[in-house]
């Protein structure tokens, strides 16, 4: 009977992993559709656009090129930033939430300083823990009127990747800040909410990194770190 009852907990941990991996791929290549969609649609509007500047430039129609040109350079400046990792998942995660962010009118900047070659952590736990943290900042950024913007910054120290997910949505008061890793604790009223930052929390402990919150007037910022190939054996 008991090694029945092991052999049917097995089994049934086993199908919620190969449903969570599942899903998981399911998802990034959502995100993935996302981004090759994009990469097209910008290759269409690149060449209809040339043929506008050269016009313009033909015409002399400087100050007004100008003008056409400052919001191509800022799309080409997001796209190419948000594509500088080595793992395809996380650079179709960021551009699906940058689509998502800037449909909600909001500012998404993406700021990569690093390819995350050397990381031992997996695609799918990276993915999940920006995924949350990016959403808890779209929720917090939707909340407040105009001016909205979240940053990005994935960066790297010597044994280390680091990576920062800045915004200036609402805030989190100071007596809360020691509760926000807690499994079910939420600010929010409505149900569904409560485990995306313990989630996180656990998988970054996981991987060897640390995860904390920082907060002034004007922004907040959540900041997790993962190991390097061969930091991790050494935390």
């Amino acid at each position: 009977m008991t090694i029945s009852l092991i052999f049917c907990l097995i089994v049934v941990r086993t199908v919620k992993r190969m449903q969570s991996e599942r899903e998981f791929l399911e998802d990034r290549i959502e995100h993935m559709t996302i981004m090759n969609n994009k990469l097209r649609a910008g290759r269409h509007d690149y060449l209809n656009n040339m043929q506008i500047v050269y016009g313009m430039v033909e015409l002399g129609e400087y100050d007004e090129l100008y003008e056409f040109l400052k919001p191509m350079y800022k799309d080409v400046m997001k796209t190419g930033k948000a594509l500088k990792t080595s793992i395809p998942a996380v650079n179709a995660l960021l551009m699906a939430k940058m689509e998502e962010a800037e449909g909600a009118g909001i500012d998404f900047f993406v700021e990569v300083k690093s390819n995350l070659s050397d990381t031992v952590t997996s695609d799918w736990d990276i993915c999940r823990i920006l995924s949350n943290l990016i959403d808890n900042a779209i929720r917090a950024v939707s909340e407040i009127d105009g001016g909205k913007k979240i940053t990005v910054d994935i960066s790297e120290d010597r044994g280390s990747y680091i990576f920062r997910i800045i915004d200036n949505g609402v805030k989190i008061s100071d007596s809360d800040k020691d509760k926000i890793f807690n499994p079910g604790f939420t600010t929010k009223k409505s149900e569904g909410h409560g485990m995306g930052l313990y989630i996180v929390s656990k998988l970054v402990a996981k991987n060897g990194g640390n995860v904390n919150l920082t907060s002034d007037r004007d922004e907040k910022c959540f900041e997790f770190t993962i190991s390097k190939k061969g930091e991790s054996m050494w935390k």
